[in-house]
């Protein structure tokens, strides 16, 4: 239930009754998502990490927070699908792209765009919000397809490292949707 309104101008409207539709799920709740506490951050690559927000198996979908405490890489890949980002703090991009992302910048990523994404040194972590939609293909020094990461190879990292560091590989459950 939210706090007691103050001087709102909707004070004294009463919640719907009937919130979700029949067969629908529940929403996902994470407080503070952009958390420092590293435990939540899943090893992505040796430089970058991932913290799980949403996930949709069906989908193949995922939301999450990529996070790199210093200068960092993921490898060379491209997406077969859209992806949006938001930059929560540090600063980030791509070897391929002219522009550089710090706090409070938006990207948005066309299918089927190949990119090296870097993060540089900075004061504060980067810490990026990340719709990412299909797999990622890994791509070789060329361009060239070189395997892939999917929703599903993502769901097994997270499991393997919540229960790793104490959490319980079952934390990773809360997020599918």
């Amino acid at each position: 239930m939210p706090e007691d309104a103050g001087t709102e101008f909707w004070r004294g409207i009463k919640p719907i009754e009937t919130v979700f539709q029949p067969d629908a799920k529940p929403e996902v709740y994470l407080e503070n998502a952009p958390t420092d506490d590293e435990r939540f951050y899943v090893p992505f690559t040796e430089t970058v990490s991932s913290r799980p927000l949403w996930i949709s198996p069906e989908k193949n979908m995922w939301c999450d927070i990529l996070m790199a405490k210093a200068a960092g890489l993921v490898n060379r890949h491209y997406h077969p699908h859209e992806v949006f980002a938001y930059t929560i703090s540090g600063k980030w991009g791509y070897l391929e792209h002219d522009w550089i992302a710090t706090a409070g910048d938006f990207v948005y990523e066309t299918p089927g765009e190949g990119h090296t994404l870097v993060a540089y040194d900075h004061p504060d972590p980067m810490k990026v919000h990340f719709k990412v939609t299909g797999p990622l293909i890994w791509l070789n020094e060329t361009g060239e397809p070189d395997g892939y990461f999917d929703v599903h190879q993502y769901l097994a990292m997270c499991r393997a490292h919540y229960d790793a560091v104490g959490i319980g590989a079952d934390y990773v459950d809360r997020l599918i949707r």
